[in-house]
């Protein structure tokens, strides 16, 4: 989108189909093997991906996310994780979307790729659709898109049992989905041997620090790999292309609209 001059984009938005992309991500770290922006790059490649499947165009991400808590991405200890408050986030949310919806936008899918955005972009959605009224056309998908991991995906993954997607932060999961997007970014000699992370079932305030990993991975990622990275890809890529014809295209497709 933001490569387009306003009067391509306006050419776009007369195509009933055109499904608009919004990729959320964070400024997080992500061990010392991965780049801080790892939320923000696979948010914005995965996106791109369905996308393509789509003939679905991509706005610029939002690149700073929600704090990062404890028990998924680490917490707010490390050097380089810069996070926003619940309330701007959503709020940011709601400016954009609420922009998308004066455009003429009528299928918009926000992709997010950090754990702990979730309940803030879903609040986000909220307030903007209650701003721009029920007589608004637009149409909002919100996705995670590690949800679309099926269990074979997953076995294939990981054959000796999956821990769980909170503890994937920096772990097999996004190291192998970065060696396949952006494999010059990735240090696999710098990847530490740290045990999984062990947490209680209860959080406290403010949050323990000896919880967490020094390296800030929560379990290892030593059994990452490019190939595995373009496994996940695909299956993912092409399950969540999948839900976007089928609740915003379909029915258009069928009547020939």
């Amino acid at each position: 989108m933001s490569s387009l001059s306003w009067t391509t984009y306006q050419e776009r938005l007369r195509d009933e189909r055109l499904v608009l992309f919004l990729p959320c991500g964070a400024l997080e770290q992500h061990g010392p093997h991965l780049p801080l922006g790892t939320d923000t790059l696979l948010s914005m490649a995965i996106a791109q991906s369905v996308a393509e499947q789509v003939n679905g165009l991509v706005a610029p991400v939002i690149n700073y996310g929600y704090k990062s808590q404890p028990k998924s991405g680490g917490g707010q200890y490390f050097p380089g994780t810069t996070s926003l408050d619940g309330q701007s986030l959503s709020h940011i949310t709601r400016d954009v979307i609420r922009e998308f919806a004066r455009h003429g936008v009528k299928h918009l899918v926000v992709v997010d790729g950090h754990y702990e955005n979730q309940w803030f972009l879903t609040e986000g959605i909220d307030l903007a659709l209650r701003e721009i009224g029920p007589s608004s056309r637009l149409r909002i998908m919100r996705l995670e898109y590690w949800d679309f991991c099926t269990e074979e995906t997953l076995s294939r993954v990981f054959p000796d049992g999956f821990p769980g997607f909170a503890l994937e932060h920096a772990a097999v999961i996004e190291t192998s989905l970065m060696l396949h997007y952006y494999p010059n970014l990735v240090h696999l000699d710098r990847i530490p041997v740290d045990d999984a992370a062990v947490f209680p079932p209860y959080d406290l305030y403010p949050p323990c620090i000896h919880w967490v990993p020094s390296s800030g991975v929560l379990s290892s990622a030593k059994a990452a790999s490019a190939e595995k990275g373009a496994v996940i890809a695909q299956q993912v890529t092409e399950s969540i292309a999948k839900a976007v014809v089928h609740e915003f295209m379909s029915e258009k497709l069928n009547d020939g609209g």
